[in-house]
């Protein structure tokens, strides 16, 4: 795991923290599947990779936990699209 990421269970969403500002990815932990619900940065986060970053980091931890990734925010299955490296993720 990306040491950058941090897995909130309590709120049930991977963060990454930027000059105090959060970039964050709601999650849903179903069996062998991460179900990737919402990804959102902060404003000024944004257009700066932060949530890229993130993403990466998740995709990273789906990996290591042997799942793969449903991802029902546009941005995910987009960014997923992209990063052929984690095709083997998606689901």
């Amino acid at each position: 795991m990306s040491s950058a990421i941090r897995d909130n269970t309590v709120g049930r969403r991977f963060e990454l923290e930027r000059n105090g500002h959060l970039a964050f990815a709601t999650y849903e932990r179903r069996g062998e599947d991460l179900v990737i619900r919402h990804v959102e940065a902060a404003p000024p986060l944004r257009g700066t990779g932060a949530a890229g970053e993130l993403m990466r980091g998740v995709a990273e931890i789906a990996r290591a936990e042997g799942r793969t990734i449903t991802p029902l925010c546009g941005y995910a299955y987009t960014w997923l699209r992209r990063h052929k490296d984690y095709h083997d993720l998606l689901n």
